[in-house]
């Protein structure tokens, strides 16, 4: 079958013939139906992240964000059939753990992170496994189909725990979004379906204006103003109730922390890069002071997928809205360059991964 190679970080990536997938015993293989291109697929190119190791020994195949259709199961799977169309976390669990019997498997003690490690080759492919695949497949309900659901991988599920139930954001609620890529503009979305008033911040009008789009009140240009946190903090009389950094460069996450009120909370969504290797300076003092919270968040909990798609089914958030490209996979290493130059406009999706 063919795939998206990674044979040497930051050198060309290329489109390649890789043997398909076999079913583990209890995992099963889907034709991946969309896959979406996302940052995190750029990271790994790059060679980022072996600070949390997330990176592979190449040739891997890259791609993170699938939807499919089941084609095979193993024998010990009970409750995923073949014909089946599921989402595809990328945050594979093992379903045993205390993490995982708590309802915290996003964060599972034995977490292998779908396209980023030797365990699990990626879904920039025809074909993708899917280990444990009684809790790691998400079966799609019938109103959503699964080439629709493709713009609902990692970049929108992230933001939907993100906004949901990390901050989380209530009814009234100042948002501030720093970074308004894929991520960000789903953050963006899905904060304002929970009733949040949003602001987006980014250094580019383009996006800033499909933030208000998908139902920002206000939006910031970083690159037009001396201090986007002041900005921010004016907008909202005092500062925003809930922050997120959807980039993960130190002045974006500093602003989005600046950006807050008395008592508010800051959520990190966003990566570092090589540059920040995780480590980004904070005004500590000023978490003190201010009682403000500091929250991690890592994709979405497959036991948790049902609140997302109830508000999907429902109209209240559409991921569609996010897509700004459909590509074939033969153009999928010239959408991860372009985003060397943060371009990137919205969530670009393959959706063909053969001749």
């Amino acid at each position: 079958m063919q795939a998206v190679l990674l044979e040497e970080f930051q050198e060309p990536l290329t489109v390649q013939d890789v043997d398909r997938p076999e079913p583990e015993p209890d995992g099963a293989v889907a034709e991946v139906i969309g896959c979406g291109i996302c940052r995190s697929d750029w990271h790994c190119w790059q060679g980022d992240w072996d600070w949390f190791g997330y990176r592979p020994d190449p040739p891997h195949v890259l791609g993170h964000e699938p939807t499919g259709r089941i084609v095979s199961v193993g024998e010990n799977v009970e409750n995923i059939e073949e014909g089946q169309e599921v989402a595809i976390p990328f945050n594979f669990a093992c379903g045993s753990c205390d993490l995982c019997r708590n309802g915290r498997e996003n964060i599972c003690e034995n977490h292998i992170g779908l396209g980023f490690m030797n365990q699990a080759p990626g879904a920039f492919a025809e074909e993708v496994h899917i280990p444990n695949a009684d809790l790691n497949a998400v079966p799609l309900p019938d109103g959503i189909d699964a080439e629709s659901a493709a713009g609902m991988g990692c970049r929108f599920m992230t933001s939907f725990h993100a906004m949901a139930h990390r901050a989380p954001v209530s009814a009234g609620d100042d948002v501030v979004i720093h970074g308004c890529g894929g991520i960000g503009l789903s953050a963006v979305h899905i904060a304002n379906a929970l009733g949040g008033n949003v602001i987006g911040v980014d250094l580019m009008d383009e996006k800033l204006e499909r933030a208000e789009d998908l139902g920002a009140v206000a939006t910031v240009n970083a690159q037009e103003v001396d201090d986007p946190a002041k900005e921010v903090r004016d907008i909202t009389d005092g500062g925003a109730d809930v922050s997120a950094d959807a980039l993960g460069i130190a002045t974006t996450c500093q602003n989005a922390v600046n950006s807050l009120r008395k008592g508010g909370t800051h959520v990190q969504i966003g990566l570092t890069t090589s540059e920040e290797e995780g480590m980004v300076p904070l005004p500590t003092d000023e978490f003190v002071a201010k009682e403000i919270d500091f929250k991690g968040s890592l994709g979405l909990q497959p036991s948790r997928y049902s609140e997302m798609l109830d508000m999907v089914e429902s109209s209240k958030l559409d991921p569609t809205a996010l897509v700004e490209d459909t590509v074939d996979i033969h153009q999928v290493p010239d959408e991860l360059a372009a985003m060397s130059d943060y371009n990137t406009v919205g969530i670009p999706v393959c959706n063909e991964f053969s001749n």
